[in-house]
């Protein structure tokens, strides 16, 4: 049975592992160096200080996958949009627990005045990441050719947006987390 729920500063070596698994390992991310607990640390505080969810996925094992969104620039205008992350275990991977991932981090952002999600997803050839995305309800909006380099190879990155609850047919009664 899967749980998903509030990250904790407990969860930190967890989820510190399964990103320098995907750093070390994959094009998901663009990093080529593992950040230390303490880095992650403080970027899961700057996400919780700013309203949004930071969310772990468990089951009797422990955590096995995170996600989390930031705003997606840091000028005021762009307050109502959100850049999300998806980060699964590799034995958690292609059971469906990214989009349930995904799916409730997007209730979540809604509550929080998210208007629109946006994925950056690394690397065109990343089809566990479209898939999730585009099944979720995500839309293709482009590609950035060549913009990364890492594994001796240049990388594109995607670019994939979903409307959340109004999106953009009204104007924000609030202003955004």
């Amino acid at each position: 049975m899967t749980k998903i729920r509030p990250a904790t500063e407990a969860d930190l070596p967890r989820i510190t592992a399964i990103y320098a698994h995907h750093v070390l390992h994959g094009t998901g991310t663009f990093e080529t160096s593992p950040p230390s607990e303490q880095d992650m640390a403080a970027r899961r505080l700057d996400v919780i200080n700013k309203g949004l969810p930071y969310l772990v996925l468990e089951d009797a094992s422990g955590v096995i996958g995170f996600t989390y969104c930031n705003w997606f620039k840091p000028r005021p205008a762009y307050r109502f949009s959100a850049e999300d992350s998806i980060y699964l275990a590799v034995e958690a991977t292609g059971k469906g627990l990214g989009r349930l991932l995904l799916q409730e981090l997007m209730a979540q952002a809604e509550r929080c005045g998210v208007r629109k999600l946006i994925a950056v997803i690394g690397d065109s050839a990343n089809k566990g990441s479209v898939g999730v995305h585009r099944s979720s309800g995500f839309r293709h909006v482009g590609v950035l050719s060549s913009c990364g380099w890492k594994f001796d190879r240049w990388l594109d990155v995607v670019m994939m947006e979903c409307a959340l609850g109004m999106g953009d047919t009204t104007a924000p009664v609030q202003s955004a987390a």
